[in-house]
């Protein structure tokens, strides 16, 4: 296991070097000059070369690739243009308020995904099952931006309960939680029912039914468990997908997190600070696939990692 822990890790170079390059070519294929953005709309053309040079935007973009990636590899991201700041600095300060909300929001999806899943399951067909599926088929169909401002005219506006937007109390978490987690609670709803459908109708659950176990044991110890395997990969990718979705619910919430950022970052053409925040996006999203790989072995002990040779 530590072997393959260790060879994952090293496989997170060449893919960093990837995504860093997409990332890099993608950025400078927006249209806008940041120098200008950043001059103003009256500099004169003297002061908008003097913040090129200053930047290395003067430079070729095979110059400026090379030069980012060694101070990338010694832990230096680049300088802010929003803000003036080391970008390593802006992403550690806002990564921690995306990371609470993403946390919440998986932990929600979670809960309520497994819950209908298993409820849908044992009851198939019933009218429970029809509106579970049917609230999941929403959750996953209708667009985070428009979900959030729904909660926003109805919770905020309408019965004034909950704060618009902003950070700082247990009630800013509220709607911007659950605007990003019941997306992720329809997806694992629905994985877990059709899991649990066909574990339910094996050998060994109708074993452990003729040894006189109770339903719910026969439920959550013996088909759950097995039915979690496919259901944790699904959860693995919903935490980085709730990372990436963050860009669009905190922007509706004006939370302050690291996808707000970024939505500033790219209206300012702030290279250095899209680039960084998305590697670090992308650093995270690995280490949660690493994570999950790892909990497979925890769950079923017959999974184990061989070593190439």
């Amino acid at each position: 296991m530590l072997e393959y822990i260790g060879r994952r890790l090293l496989l997170l170079i060449p893919v960093l070097f990837g995504v860093s390059l997409i990332i890099f070519i993608s950025i400078h294929l927006v249209p806008g000059d940041p120098a200008e953005a950043l001059a103003g709309e009256f500099a004169d053309e003297e002061y908008v070369a003097e913040i090129r040079r200053i930047y290395g935007l003067d430079r070729p973009l095979h110059i400026q690739y090379i030069q980012y990636m060694k101070r990338a590899f010694q832990g230096d991201l680049g300088k802010s243009i929003l803000s003036d700041l080391p970008v390593l600095t802006e992403v550690t300060r806002r990564f921690g308020n995306t990371l609470q909300l993403a946390f919440w929001a998986m932990l929600l999806a979670a809960i309520v995904g497994l819950a209908a899943g298993v409820i849908s399951a044992t009851h198939p067909y019933s009218k429970f099952d029809y509106i579970s599926m049917t609230g999941s088929l929403l959750g996953i169909s209708m667009p985070s931006f428009w979900l959030g401002l729904l909660l926003m005219g109805a919770f905020s506006v309408h019965f004034r309960w909950l704060p618009a937007g902003g950070s700082g109390t247990w009630k800013h978490l509220i709607m911007p939680v659950i605007t990003l987690g019941l997306t992720g609670a329809g997806i694992i709803a629905r994985m877990t029912r059709s899991t649990m459908l066909e574990i339910i109708k094996s050998e060994y659950v109708t074993t452990a039914r003729s040894k006189g176990l109770t339903e719910v044991k026969v439920t959550y110890v013996h088909a759950l468990k097995n039915a979690l395997l496919p259901v944790l990969t699904v959860v693995g990718l919903q935490s980085g997908y709730l990372l990436g979705g963050s860009v669009i619910t905190e922007s509706v919430f004006a939370w302050p997190g690291l996808g707000r950022y970024i939505v500033e970052a790219i209206k300012l053409r702030d290279y250095a600070a899209v680039q960084g925040s998305l590697l670090f996006f992308a650093l995270t999203f690995a280490f949660i696939n690493l994570v999950v790989d790892v909990l497979y072995a925890v769950l079923n002990p017959r999974v184990r990692y061989g070593t190439s040779k």
